[in-house]
């Protein structure tokens, strides 16, 4: 069986969705951290080890080359496709994929997760200063206290309703 060892993708420039500014390409980058779709086209490398079928753990993915690891460099070989969807790779050894990621339109509920979470990160962070978990605030006599989640920039994602969204996306 072929393994993923590592996945290697190009910078890309990510589509203004939100007002969120200098804190988008970060949401961006969260987000796909989470899924296995891409919407902006890149490329991407993976180094993979073994034989038989392997798919690519991103989609969309136009496979551009395929290459094995012989006598201390890499050589161009053909890959037949799987039955799977992917490619079989015929022997065992180092493989090295480079394929062309993503393309499309953002569909909608994508675009709205880029939006709740970026709307959760902003205005959260509004309330209670970076680092604090609880805030008091006077106006005139009246007292508010703020209780923040320790957790709440790790959760992001699941507590601003983005992670719901997002979930038919998560696999290739």
């Amino acid at each position: 069986m072929a393994v993923t060892l590592r996945q290697i993708e190009a910078d890309t420039t990510y589509p203004a969705i939100t007002t969120a500014g200098d804190i988008e390409d970060a949401i961006w980058q969260r987000i796909e951290s989470y899924i296995a779709h891409r919407f902006t086209e890149r490329s991407v490398t993976w180094l993979i080890e073994g034989a038989g079928d392997w798919m690519p753990p991103l989609t969309p993915a136009t496979i551009q080359t395929v290459e094995c690891w012989e006598s201390g460099q890499w050589v161009q070989t053909n890959a037949d496709p799987s039955p799977f969807g992917g490619i079989c790779l015929p022997r065992s050894g180092a493989w090295r994929v480079v394929a062309s990621v993503g393309t499309g339109p953002i569909p909608p509920a994508v675009a709205q997760a880029v939006q709740r979470l970026a709307a959760y990160l902003t205005d959260d962070a509004q309330e209670v200063p970076s680092g604090s978990d609880h805030v008091s605030i006077k106006v005139g006599e009246e007292m508010t206290e703020i209780d923040r989640n320790p957790a709440w920039l790790g959760r992001a994602l699941q507590h601003s309703g983005a992670a719901d969204l997002l979930r038919p996306y998560r696999r290739a």
